[in-house]
């Protein structure tokens, strides 16, 4: 299969959602590789030690907002600080169940958020994102 993207990264708690995430992607053939973590901190400790091979960063990171411990939003201000070869390859998606307008308003205005999906990812949302 011919895959758009080589690698994308999944940042989400529910182990149900990153299932359907990763069957989503590799179904539809959006990417080869689906890196899944639990965690926004797991998240942040995956994409440092790759700064220095831009070529296995993932082209897109898929977050959830509405995580235990450290949410999306905490994400993307420890995100803001990592090296700017990491921020200009990977593309953030806030994937969430979130209805809140408010926090579709903070992931908008976010300099390093793309779009705002909801979930459950499926073929229409990830056409979206090319």
């Amino acid at each position: 299969m011919d895959y758009k993207f080589k690698k994308v990264l999944v940042v989400d708690d529910n182990e149900i959602d990153l299932y359907i995430a990763e069957v989503v992607m590799k179904n539809y053939g959006f990417a080869e590789d689906v890196v899944c973590v639990s965690s926004a901190r797991e998240a942040l400790e995956y994409l440092r030690p790759l700064q220095d091979n831009p070529e296995e960063l993932p082209h897109y990171i898929f977050l959830d907002i509405n995580m235990p411990e450290m949410s999306g939003f905490d994400f993307l201000d420890e995100y803001q600080h990592l090296p700017e070869n990491i921020r200009k390859r990977c593309i953030v998606m806030m994937l969430t169940t979130s209805m809140d307008r408010e926090d579709r308003i903070r992931a908008e205005s976010n300099q390093f958020v793309q779009k705002f999906l909801n979930k459950p990812l499926d073929k229409e949302k990830l056409s979206q994102c090319v």
